[in-house]
């Protein structure tokens, strides 16, 4: 079956296939939050972006696979319920922004800044800091080394959903910076093809998204 991007707590992974990398989707926890597994499909070596709750079964997923690292997306708390599940059962380190690492659970020993990279065996994931719903909130670009730069795959955690950018609870400052960011740092420079996965629910792509933008600003969440 194709991917869709539909997943439920309790219910079956979503699994995709692009160059180079294997995305396996699930939901867990109470606020229904999506952690993906992505594995280089030429070494087996896997990262974990938010390990966010329903640690054995993250470990299930995980398997035997080698885990190089845990992206923590940002600091709020139901994006790292199972950190230290993982971190302990696994070693892998935690990666994160450092505005965002003092919050977490564990010991960030691979913080990163906007534009650096992250390695799973021979894919690369770009950094793109994303201020406003946390100060610390990271993206992951993948474009597979530039074979889907027409189409390339972002892992947004809460900065961006169909629909809207993340929650900046009413505070006009943080909204304005967030959406700036999103603006500036992906719909300005990702082309429409986009397709993105975020924290919470259904994935959608730039193009869907992006003739409500004016929407967005002028009501201002």
């Amino acid at each position: 079956m194709s991917y869709s991007g539909y997943v439920e707590v309790g219910g079956k992974p979503d699994v995709r296939e692009l160059p180079g990398l294997t995305i396996t989707k699930v939901a867990v926890g109470p606020y229904d939050n999506n952690a993906y597994l992505l594995r280089c499909t030429a070494t087996g070596e896997q990262l974990l972006v938010d390990a966010a709750n329903e640690a054995s079964r993250l470990l299930e997923l995980i398997g035997d696979g080698p885990l190089a690292r845990v992206v923590t997306t940002h600091r709020h708390q139901d994006h790292w319920m199972a950190l230290s599940d993982v971190v302990q059962a696994t070693g892998a380190p935690v990666v994160a922004h450092p505005f965002d690492a003092e919050a977490l659970p564990e010991p960030v020993l691979e913080p990163v800044e906007n534009g650096d990279t992250i390695r799973v065996g021979q894919a690369t994931l770009e950094v793109i800091h994303l201020r406003g719903h946390t100060p610390g909130s990271i993206a992951l670009l993948y474009d597979a080394g530039g074979e889907l730069a027409e189409r390339p795959h972002l892992f947004t955690g809460d900065s961006l959903f169909p629909g809207g950018v993340g929650n900046t609870w009413g505070d006009p400052t943080r909204f304005k910076q967030l959406l700036a960011d999103v603006e500036e740092r992906v719909f300005d420079r990702l082309p429409d093809a986009t397709w993105f996965y975020p924290g919470h629910g259904k994935d959608s792509t730039l193009n869907r998204e992006r003739p409500s933008l004016p929407e967005w600003r002028e009501r201002g969440w």
